[in-house]
């Protein structure tokens, strides 16, 4: 059910379009070379040939996982003596390396070919910049519900190509449900389609029941080293920040789905309840840790309860970065001022000499003194003015706050 001509390609009208990027460049030759980055199924392939076939271009594919420089070398070569333009197709062009990439840059730039590269991962890290600086990145979109009913709708009515001849009734319940299941892959809708009808005899009736038996069990999209683990993590933590535990399950659902490593969510709770609960609750990184060592000690599937409460505990608890700000402020005040002596009364004396050179003379021991606390200097001379954390004014920083309030003004 490939597309035959760009007026078939449902979805990625910005690109296929009478007013789409790809149309308008297919219409002034020669024609330039592109990286296609979108998820599988989005029509990457089926573009690339089109595009070759509205030029009059030579087609020649590659795959990156089973060729190199010595099949690149072939095609430069035939290419050479070709009266037609080549257009050279590389799938999963992030699968060569920073070698392999370069290889093409002067075939791409004196015109000896127009590059179609395909990749399902970020080209701003998987492809090398010189390559990107000579192919202008197309971005490729899931396709729609709408788009996927479309092309199921073709499918079941496609005579020579799709299932036409098999007088198959299918209910709009069923194929509307689909299109909903395909995540927006083509090959995925298509795929799930043939699996309902593998089955049944030509004239029979797919209802819903049948559906939903071929339909039991299905894979998430989530791809654990690409994009979408970094989407899914992204939104998973900035619903905890935003205090939607709602939201923050949800996501946390989806990667557990798609098969997510269940240790790396865990290390991404305990970063969490530093960096952005810190000391408005305290408990949060006793409760993060404990969750990290449960998921370890017992694993999935009961991993999963340990990680929803400590996912719903954090969303729902009070937020501070405070901790996190004072870092980085006292980070750059040492990165400023070098490496400041340490006052000579906090320093260490284990020998005579040391005492008599003055290490721990003066020194006050706030046990001894009333509410353990008493006024004296503990950042160098040099800064002894400087204020680094700074708590916010609710959860249990705040208590805090109030007390740095009244030591600070003892030192004043």
């Amino acid at each position: 059910m490939r597309p035959r001509s760009l007026d078939e390609v449902v979805g990625q009208m910005h690109l296929v379009g009478s007013d789409g990027l790809l149309s308008r460049a297919l219409r002034h030759p020669p024609l330039p070379s592109f990286i296609l980055w979108g998820p599988p199924g989005c029509g990457k392939t089926t573009i690339a040939r089109l595009a070759a076939e509205e030029t009059g271009a030579r087609f020649v594919a590659l795959s990156a996982v089973l060729s190199g420089i010595k099949d690149l070398r072939t095609v430069i070569a035939e290419a050479r003596v070709t009266p037609r333009a080549t257009l050279l197709f590389i799938d999963e062009i992030h699968r060569w390396n920073k070698a392999q990439q370069d290889a093409l840059l002067p075939h791409v730039e004196d015109g000896t070919i127009a590059l179609m590269g395909a990749t399902t991962e970020n080209p701003s890290f998987e492809v090398i910049a010189a390559l990107r600086s000579r192919a202008e990145v197309l971005a490729l979109h899931s396709l729609q519900p709408a788009d996927i009913l479309n092309l199921l709708n073709r499918a079941w009515s496609d005579t020579e190509r799709g299932l036409g001849e098999r007088n198959i009734e299918v209910s709009e319940q069923v194929t509307t449900r689909l299109s909903e299941l395909a995540c927006g892959d083509a090959r995925r809708a298509l795929g799930l389609l043939e699996r309902m009808v593998g089955e049944l005899e030509d004239g029979d009736t797919l209802d819903e029941e049948r559906a939903r038996q071929a339909l039991e069990r299905r894979d998430i999209h989530y791809d654990r080293a690409g994009d979408e683990h970094y989407n899914l993590i992204s939104a998973f933590i900035k619903s905890m920040r935003g205090s939607d535990p709602d939201a923050a399950i949800y996501w946390l659902a989806r990667m557990l789905a798609g098969g997510e490593d269940p240790v790396f969510l865990a290390r991404r709770l305990v970063i969490f309840a530093s960096e952005d609960v810190g000391n408005a609750d305290p408990r949060a990184l006793s409760l993060a840790v404990a969750a990290a060592d449960a998921v370890r000690f017992i694993g999935l599937p009961e991993a999963r309860l340990t990680l929803a409460q400590a996912t719903t505990y954090l969303a729902s608890a009070p937020k501070s970065k405070a901790a996190y700000h004072a870092l980085g402020r006292a980070t750059a005040e040492v990165k400023k001022s070098g490496a400041l002596p340490v006052p000579m009364h906090l320093r260490n004396a284990p020998t005579a000499l040391m005492e008599q050179m003055g290490a721990g003379v003066d020194y006050k021991d706030p046990h001894k003194h009333p509410h353990g606390f008493v006024a004296q200097q503990y950042l160098p001379s040099e800064i002894q003015q400087k204020r680094f954390y700074e708590p916010v004014e609710w959860g249990n920083e705040k208590t805090i706050g109030e007390r740095l309030k009244w030591w600070r003004s003892q030192k004043d």
